[in-house]
C-alpha cells in the first residue's frame, strides 16, 4: 500500500463525514497518519473514529501490518492545501513571508497562486506628528509566502 492508494481509498469516507484530507503520510515502519479538516466546522472525535473504522475495513491490518493515526489539522499548523485557505477566508491569519517578515490580518482571498491579506501597519501620515494605523490589503504570490496559519488570540 502506497500513499496514493491510501488517499484514493479513504477519500469517500472522509468526504462522507463532511471533511477533506489535508495530508497522508506513511513511514517505512508502517505508521500511517491521516490529517483531516472539517469543511465547515471543527473536526469531532466521531469523525476521526468513523474514518479510522472505514480505513480498517478497507485495509486488513493483519495483512498490511500498519499503525493508524487519524488526526485533525492543528490550529498551530500551517495550511497545506487550498481548501484550508478557502475555509479561512474572512478569518484572522498569520502570514510569514520569505525574508522573515510576519503579518497578521484578515485573509480576504486565496488561490493556488497567491493570498490576499487585509492588515494594519503603523505609518507616518502626512499632516500628523504621530504614526497612525493604516489599513492595507496586499496580495502575496505563493513563492513569497513561507507559511499561513490561523491566528490565535487570547484577548
Amino acid at each position: 500500500m502506497n500513499i496514493a492508494q491510501i488517499r484514493e481509498s479513504i477519500l469517500p469516507a472522509v468526504s462522507q463525514r463532511g471533511c477533506f484530507l489535508v495530508d497522508a503520510t506513511a513511514s517505512a515502519d508502517g505508521d500511517i497518519t491521516l490529517t483531516i479538516e472539517s469543511e465547515t466546522a471543527s473536526v469531532r472525535m466521531e469523525d476521526c473514529e468513523a474514518i479510522d473504522k472505514a480505513f480498517h475495513e478497507i485495509w486488513d491490518q493483519d495483512v498490511e501490518d500498519y499503525a493508524l493515526t487519524v488526526t485533525s489539522a492543528g490550529l498551530d499548523q500551517p495550511f497545506k492545501v487550498l481548501r484550508q485557505y478557502l475555509k479561512a477566508v474572512g478569518t484572522q491569519v498569520e502570514v510569514r513571508l520569505r525574508g522573515g517578515r510576519k503579518l497578521t490580518g484578515t485573509l480576504t482571498a486565496a488561490t493556488e497562486e497567491a493570498v490576499t491579506l487585509r492588515h494594519i501597519l503603523r505609518e507616518a501620515v502626512p499632516g500628523s506628528k504621530k504614526k497612525q494605523d493604516v489599513v492595507h490589503e496586499d496580495t502575496f504570490p505563493m513563492e513569497e509566502v513561507n507559511s499561513v496559519r490561523p491566528h490565535i488570540s487570547f484577548e
